[in-house]
């Protein structure tokens, strides 16, 4: 019998439960227990006189109420580091979900930028054909003006020999 299985008994039969036991089931009087009497003498000693020794193997264990306490002591700081893990616990899962909200709303706002930039590109793409449009158009009239600028200087270069021509005369003159 180890030291926690008489501190469960005491728990069970402490001196003011045991009024109430009836006596035949006093652990003294249990006729088909295998446990000698003496051992049962003791047993009944240590629960009534609230003191436990033990001798196993030559070995000596005494427990008194400083054990109680220390066992108290020892589940208290069981439940305190089982409190203090569930509230580390809790803790990371609300930095986690607080890590995945940062990371989606990152996430958010670089698609909207994507969607911003791509509009963007496709204005400024109409935009470059727009004006290379625009550019082909004034190449194209740049070109046939001047053309009519050679039509006219040959025109000119061709009536400037022959200054009797009635038409330069003409002209001149307005």
């Amino acid at each position: 019998m180890t030291p926690a299985e008489i501190t469960g008994y005491y728990q069970y039969l402490s001196p003011e439960n045991l009024s109430t036991i009836p006596a035949e089931f006093n652990i003294l009087n249990m006729p088909s227990s295998p446990i000698s009497s003496s051992s049962l003498n003791y047993l009944n000693d240590l629960i009534i006189n609230n003191n436990y020794s033990l001798s196993s193997n030559g070995q000596d264990l005494t427990m008194s109420n400083n054990s109680t306490s220390d066992e108290d002591h020892h589940h208290q700081r069981i439940k305190a580091l089982n409190e203090r893990k569930q509230r580390r616990m809790l803790s990371n899962r609300e930095s986690a979900r607080r890590s995945r909200m940062r990371k989606q709303r990152h996430l958010d706002e670089l698609w909207s930028q994507v969607i911003r930039l791509r509009n963007e590109n496709n204005c400024l793409i109409e935009k470059l054909v727009r004006v290379s449009d625009t550019q082909d158009n004034v190449l194209k009239e740049n070109s046939k003006l001047k053309e009519e600028v050679s039509d006219l200087r040959q025109l000119v270069s061709e009536l400037k020999p022959n200054k009797n021509n009635s038409f330069l005369r003409e002209f001149e003159e307005v």
